[in-house]
């Protein structure tokens, strides 16, 4: 199958295209770099130059591309997101899922193209009841609003077309903020990520690999559908944190008082520490048979940080 995959050089995108080949499908790369794009053609890859906001020349990539599928990887996040400026930091994202969303699907449109997938997250469910969450609990609408009102506008712009949602979890491993010179583990090293109060907030992990994995196995299905795409074992902030830390060789992390971390890191840190859900991978397993390398963070820390 042919298969144009837009933000092909983004952190799931470089992953994404080698398991695409190995699987054999036809992958064709979009990136706005044409730097980028030489370097996919130098590693035996197609690859379109393309900015997801000129509708135009989108519609003519995905026709000359003759794609029999379209993926939306499409991302501006920092590797870093300051949370005291979070609604600037994903304004950038949120564009993209609004605008980009719209203009690739209209690409697909055009050339005919019915099968369709596209990024989400699984950590914007609203933070009340159950702790682990499957694909029809509501998304947050307050709390996270700057993040989850473009992440709702997507899905809903997706299964309209009759594509596939899927929900990607807390990504690790290359590329990612969590490695072992990434953010998460920078700010361990500097004392600067406390865990705030009783840290609470479920965190579902994914390592890219997996992520790239349930892609390819998306292909397979027909939409409209949504999939959560994490691993077996969601766990709270107070019990993976410690053990990211000491698979990246940072000191433990130390503890704050909610008053001192709402001072320091703002109320949505504070939120994102205590309250946020996980989410449950029991549909895409079930539906797609789709299995994670690695089943378990604490595996995947141990492997690929250790």
């Amino acid at each position: 199958m042919r298969v144009f995959v837009a933000g092909a050089t983004g952190v799931i995108g470089r992953r994404l295209l080698p398991a695409l080949r190995s699987a054999g499908h036809e992958p064709i790369g979009m990136t706005r770099s044409p730097e980028k794009a030489e370097a996919l053609r130098a590693q035996g890859m197609e690859a379109v130059v393309c900015d997801a906001y000129d509708a135009a020349g989108l519609a003519r990539a995905v026709t000359d591309a003759r794609a029999e599928a379209v993926i939306h990887e499409l991302t501006d996040l920092p590797q870093d997101i300051n949370m005291r400026r979070f609604e600037r930091e994903v304004q950038s994202t949120g564009r993209l899922r609004r605008e980009g969303t719209h203009n690739l699907l209209a690409a697909a449109r055009a050339a005919g193209v019915e099968r369709i997938i596209a990024e989400s997250i699984a950590f914007a469910y609203a933070s009340e009841g159950d702790w682990v969450k499957d694909e029809d609990a509501p998304l947050a609408t307050a709390t996270l609003s700057a993040a989850t009102e473009p992440i709702a506008d997507l899905e809903r712009q997706v299964l309209d077309a009759g594509g596939i949602v899927l929900r990607y979890g807390q990504l690790y491993g290359p590329g990612t903020s969590f490695t072992k010179d990434g953010s998460w583990a920078t700010n361990l090293r500097k004392r600067r990520l406390p865990i705030v109060g009783a840290g609470n907030g479920m965190f579902s992990f994914l390592h890219v690999d997996d992520a790239a994995s349930a892609t390819v196995a998306a292909l397979g299905r027909t939409g409209p559908a949504t999939y959560n795409v994490v691993d077996d074992d969601p766990a709270p902030v107070s019990e993976w944190a410690p053990v990211y830390a000491r698979a990246v060789g940072a000191p433990l992390p130390w503890h704050a008082p909610v008053w001192l971390g709402r001072l320091a890191a703002g109320r949505l840190a504070v939120e994102m520490m205590n309250e946020l859900r996980g989410a449950s991978n029991a549909r895409i397993k079930r539906e797609l048979g789709w299995q994670p390398r690695y089943a378990s963070w604490r595996e995947g820390f141990q492997t690929v940080l250790g």
